[in-house]
């Protein structure tokens, strides 16, 4: 996508259930030579969209420690109504390059290249 290399977690695959999964994740991506990696909503644990419980910092900081941005695909709308952090959360993260949530792969490929 545009200048950066994407590594999509199929929406096929095993949900992410801990620190070790990130990091197979990771380092699949890495050694595809990928700055980015997307994955869908449905593959992160279901904790992650409850801030309280560090586990959205905790795979955000690995991504950011290999240099990785991490794109988080599909409808969070329901959350961020649910919970006024991680709202938050979501329109911070969105400003920044290091973790973005995007509706789907094309919003993700348009934001590349504008980023670029």
């Amino acid at each position: 996508m545009g200048d950066d290399r994407v590594f999509v977690y199929e929406q096929d695959k095993p949900r992410l259930r801990g620190g070790d999964d990130v990091l197979d994740l990771i380092g699949e991506a890495g050694y595809r030579g990928a700055t980015w990696v997307a994955v869908p909503v449905g593959r992160l644990p279901e904790d992650f969209f409850s801030l309280r419980t560090g586990v959205a910092g905790e795979i955000v900081q690995k991504f950011a420690n290999y240099r990785l941005g991490l794109a988080v695909v599909g409808d969070v709308a329901d959350r961020a109504a649910a919970s006024e952090s991680f709202a938050a959360w979501v329109r911070e993260a969105d400003r920044g390059r290091q973790v973005w949530f995007v509706a789907d792969l094309d919003e993700l490929r348009t934001r590349l290249g504008r980023d670029t």
